[in-house]
Protein backbone atom coordinates (compact mmCIF):
# COMPACT_ATOMS: atom_id res chain seq x y z
CA UNK A 1 0.00 0.00 0.00
CA UNK A 2 3.54 2.37 -0.12
CA UNK A 3 2.32 3.84 -3.06
CA UNK A 4 -1.09 4.48 -2.72
CA UNK A 5 -0.95 6.83 0.51
CA UNK A 6 2.28 8.08 -0.66
CA UNK A 7 0.68 8.94 -4.02
CA UNK A 8 -1.73 10.59 -2.37
CA UNK A 9 0.93 12.57 -0.43
CA UNK A 10 2.52 13.25 -3.45
CA UNK A 11 -0.46 14.39 -5.12
CA UNK A 12 -1.28 17.22 -2.47
CA UNK A 13 2.22 18.50 -2.16
CA UNK A 14 2.34 19.09 -5.96
CA UNK A 15 -0.85 21.16 -5.68
CA UNK A 16 0.53 22.85 -2.55
CA UNK A 17 3.46 24.06 -4.56
CA UNK A 18 1.52 25.60 -6.97
CA UNK A 19 -0.37 27.75 -4.73
CA UNK A 20 3.07 28.77 -2.96
CA UNK A 21 4.10 30.32 -6.76
CA UNK A 22 1.24 32.03 -7.20
CA UNK A 23 1.24 33.38 -3.48
CA UNK A 24 4.61 34.04 -3.35
CA UNK A 25 4.79 35.28 -7.39
CA UNK A 26 1.72 36.04 -8.34
CA UNK A 27 1.10 35.41 -12.21
CA UNK A 28 4.82 35.44 -12.78
CA UNK A 29 4.84 32.53 -10.59
CA UNK A 30 2.14 30.42 -12.73
CA UNK A 31 3.76 30.93 -15.94
CA UNK A 32 6.86 29.83 -14.31
CA UNK A 33 5.68 26.43 -13.11
CA UNK A 34 3.78 26.14 -16.66
CA UNK A 35 7.37 25.95 -18.13
CA UNK A 36 8.43 23.70 -15.15
CA UNK A 37 5.75 20.89 -14.67
CA UNK A 38 5.85 20.19 -18.48
CA UNK A 39 9.65 19.26 -18.34
CA UNK A 40 8.70 17.47 -15.36
CA UNK A 41 6.08 15.44 -16.59
CA UNK A 42 8.18 14.14 -18.97
CA UNK A 43 11.10 13.28 -17.06
CA UNK A 44 8.51 11.26 -14.34
CA UNK A 45 6.67 9.29 -17.34
CA UNK A 46 9.58 7.18 -18.16
CA UNK A 47 9.20 5.65 -14.52
CA UNK A 48 6.56 3.18 -14.17
CA UNK A 49 4.67 2.07 -11.16
CA UNK A 50 2.28 0.06 -9.91
CA UNK A 51 -0.98 1.45 -7.90
CA UNK A 52 -4.43 0.09 -7.21
CA UNK A 53 -3.28 -2.79 -8.54
CA UNK A 54 -2.78 -0.77 -11.87
CA UNK A 55 0.52 -0.50 -13.90
CA UNK A 56 0.71 3.13 -14.38
CA UNK A 57 3.46 5.66 -15.25
CA UNK A 58 4.30 8.42 -13.42
CA UNK A 59 4.27 12.66 -15.09
CA UNK A 60 0.14 12.38 -14.40
CA UNK A 61 0.26 14.43 -11.33
CA UNK A 62 2.72 17.09 -12.59
CA UNK A 63 0.92 17.41 -15.67
CA UNK A 64 -2.69 17.89 -13.98
CA UNK A 65 -1.21 20.73 -12.16
CA UNK A 66 -0.56 22.44 -15.80
CA UNK A 67 -4.39 22.38 -16.06
CA UNK A 68 -5.59 23.68 -12.68
CA UNK A 69 -2.56 26.55 -13.40
CA UNK A 70 -4.44 27.83 -16.54
CA UNK A 71 -8.01 27.60 -15.48
CA UNK A 72 -6.61 29.64 -12.53
CA UNK A 73 -4.98 31.91 -15.11
CA UNK A 74 -8.50 31.83 -17.07
CA UNK A 75 -10.57 32.68 -13.85
CA UNK A 76 -8.54 35.31 -12.78
CA UNK A 77 -6.42 36.96 -15.26
CA UNK A 78 -8.65 35.57 -18.89
CA UNK A 79 -8.21 33.75 -21.70
CA UNK A 80 -5.71 35.35 -23.35
CA UNK A 81 -3.37 35.21 -20.33
CA UNK A 82 -4.14 31.31 -20.09
CA UNK A 83 -3.53 30.87 -23.84
CA UNK A 84 -0.24 32.55 -23.45
CA UNK A 85 0.58 29.79 -20.33
CA UNK A 86 -0.07 27.32 -22.94
CA UNK A 87 2.43 28.57 -25.80
CA UNK A 88 4.56 28.58 -23.33
CA UNK A 89 4.67 25.47 -22.21
CA UNK A 90 4.29 24.10 -25.52
CA UNK A 91 7.65 25.82 -26.84
CA UNK A 92 9.47 24.39 -23.32
CA UNK A 93 8.26 21.00 -23.74
CA UNK A 94 9.78 21.26 -27.45
CA UNK A 95 13.22 22.77 -26.82
CA UNK A 96 13.53 20.64 -23.90
CA UNK A 97 13.14 17.75 -26.51
CA UNK A 98 15.69 19.28 -29.50
CA UNK A 99 18.36 20.48 -27.18
CA UNK A 100 18.24 16.83 -24.87
CA UNK A 101 18.40 15.21 -28.57
CA UNK A 102 21.30 17.04 -29.89
CA UNK A 103 22.83 16.87 -26.52
CA UNK A 104 22.47 13.22 -26.66
CA UNK A 105 24.48 12.80 -30.39
CA UNK A 106 27.40 14.40 -28.44
CA UNK A 107 30.17 11.47 -28.25
CA UNK A 108 31.28 10.86 -24.48
CA UNK A 109 34.62 11.05 -23.19
CA UNK A 110 35.86 7.42 -22.18
CA UNK A 111 35.77 8.49 -18.56
CA UNK A 112 32.26 9.87 -18.64
CA UNK A 113 29.66 8.10 -16.97
CA UNK A 114 26.53 9.80 -17.87
CA UNK A 115 25.41 9.48 -21.07
CA UNK A 116 23.87 6.15 -21.02
CA UNK A 117 21.81 7.44 -18.04
CA UNK A 118 21.03 10.37 -19.72
CA UNK A 119 20.06 8.35 -23.06
CA UNK A 120 17.43 6.11 -20.86
CA UNK A 121 15.72 9.79 -19.99
CA UNK A 122 15.73 11.72 -23.09
CA UNK A 123 16.14 8.85 -25.95
CA UNK A 124 12.65 9.19 -26.56
CA UNK A 125 11.39 7.41 -29.81
CA UNK A 126 10.37 10.37 -31.88
CA UNK A 127 6.97 8.76 -32.08
CA UNK A 128 6.28 9.24 -28.40
CA UNK A 129 8.13 13.06 -28.46
CA UNK A 130 5.62 13.53 -31.33
CA UNK A 131 2.57 12.25 -29.41
CA UNK A 132 3.41 14.47 -26.10
CA UNK A 133 3.68 17.64 -27.73
CA UNK A 134 0.75 17.00 -30.07
CA UNK A 135 -1.46 15.98 -27.40
CA UNK A 136 -0.42 19.05 -24.63
CA UNK A 137 -1.18 21.74 -27.50
CA UNK A 138 -4.76 20.10 -28.16
CA UNK A 139 -5.61 19.35 -24.50
CA UNK A 140 -4.91 22.55 -23.13
CA UNK A 141 -6.53 24.81 -25.79
CA UNK A 142 -9.37 22.47 -25.24
CA UNK A 143 -9.10 23.23 -21.38
CA UNK A 144 -8.77 26.87 -21.77
CA UNK A 145 -11.81 27.50 -24.46
CA UNK A 146 -14.52 24.52 -22.52
CA UNK A 147 -13.44 26.84 -19.15
CA UNK A 148 -14.53 30.40 -20.97
CA UNK A 149 -17.56 28.30 -22.38
CA UNK A 150 -18.48 27.01 -18.98
CA UNK A 151 -18.15 30.55 -17.48
CA UNK A 152 -20.36 31.91 -19.38
CA UNK A 153 -22.92 29.09 -18.31
CA UNK A 154 -22.19 29.06 -15.03
CA UNK A 155 -20.56 32.84 -14.14
CA UNK A 156 -21.07 32.50 -9.54
CA UNK A 157 -17.67 32.05 -7.87
CA UNK A 158 -19.08 29.02 -6.39
CA UNK A 159 -19.32 27.61 -9.54
CA UNK A 160 -15.79 27.27 -10.04
CA UNK A 161 -15.51 23.56 -9.32
CA UNK A 162 -18.20 23.33 -12.75
CA UNK A 163 -15.66 25.14 -14.95
CA UNK A 164 -12.66 23.43 -13.23
CA UNK A 165 -13.89 20.13 -13.53
CA UNK A 166 -15.90 20.22 -16.73
CA UNK A 167 -12.81 21.66 -18.57
CA UNK A 168 -10.40 19.58 -17.28
CA UNK A 169 -11.61 16.30 -17.40
CA UNK A 170 -12.87 16.68 -21.20
CA UNK A 171 -9.36 18.00 -22.28
CA UNK A 172 -7.79 15.43 -20.24
CA UNK A 173 -9.64 12.94 -22.26
CA UNK A 174 -8.42 14.75 -25.10
CA UNK A 175 -5.02 14.88 -24.36
CA UNK A 176 -5.30 11.13 -23.04
CA UNK A 177 -7.06 9.49 -26.60
CA UNK A 178 -4.42 11.99 -28.99
CA UNK A 179 -1.20 10.58 -26.92
CA UNK A 180 -1.62 7.00 -26.37
CA UNK A 181 -3.25 7.05 -30.15
CA UNK A 182 -0.10 8.73 -31.46
CA UNK A 183 2.34 7.22 -29.17
CA UNK A 184 1.09 3.21 -29.04
CA UNK A 185 -1.74 2.47 -31.71
CA UNK A 186 -0.36 -0.15 -33.77
CA UNK A 187 2.30 -1.20 -31.49
CA UNK A 188 0.51 -2.79 -29.08
CA UNK A 189 -2.90 -4.96 -29.40
CA UNK A 190 -5.76 -3.00 -29.56
CA UNK A 191 -6.72 -4.64 -26.46
CA UNK A 192 -3.46 -3.38 -24.42
CA UNK A 193 -3.40 0.17 -26.13
CA UNK A 194 -7.53 0.25 -24.80
CA UNK A 195 -5.53 -0.89 -21.01
CA UNK A 196 -3.56 2.23 -21.04
CA UNK A 197 -5.71 5.09 -22.06
CA UNK A 198 -8.49 3.91 -19.79
CA UNK A 199 -5.54 3.67 -16.60
CA UNK A 200 -4.45 6.65 -18.02
CA UNK A 201 -7.02 8.43 -17.66
CA UNK A 202 -8.65 7.57 -14.98
CA UNK A 203 -5.44 8.67 -12.54
CA UNK A 204 -5.70 12.13 -14.52
CA UNK A 205 -9.77 12.27 -14.14
CA UNK A 206 -9.15 11.43 -9.74
CA UNK A 207 -6.24 14.37 -9.69
CA UNK A 208 -8.81 16.52 -11.55
CA UNK A 209 -11.03 15.99 -8.45
CA UNK A 210 -8.42 16.42 -5.84
CA UNK A 211 -7.09 19.94 -7.43
CA UNK A 212 -10.83 21.62 -7.19
CA UNK A 213 -10.58 22.92 -3.37
CA UNK A 214 -6.83 24.02 -4.39
CA UNK A 215 -8.33 26.34 -7.72
CA UNK A 216 -10.81 27.76 -4.61
CA UNK A 217 -7.65 28.35 -2.56
CA UNK A 218 -5.94 30.64 -5.67
CA UNK A 219 -9.38 32.20 -6.08
CA UNK A 220 -8.87 33.77 -2.35
CA UNK A 221 -5.20 35.33 -3.11
CA UNK A 222 -5.09 38.71 -4.20
CA UNK A 223 -4.33 39.58 -7.63
CA UNK A 224 -0.48 39.80 -8.29
CA UNK A 225 0.92 41.57 -11.76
Amino acid sequence: MFNEWFGLIFVLINFVFVLAFYRLFGKTGLFVWIGFSTVLANLQVVKTIEIFGLTATLGNTMYGTAFLVTDILNEKYGKTEAKKAVWLGFFTLLTMTVIMQMVLLFQPHEIDFAHESLATIFGILPRIALGSLCAYLISQFADVYIFSYLRKKFPRDHQFWIRNNGSTMISQLLDTAVFTSIAFLGVYPINEWWNIFLTTYLLKFLIAIIDTPFGYLAKRFPKKA
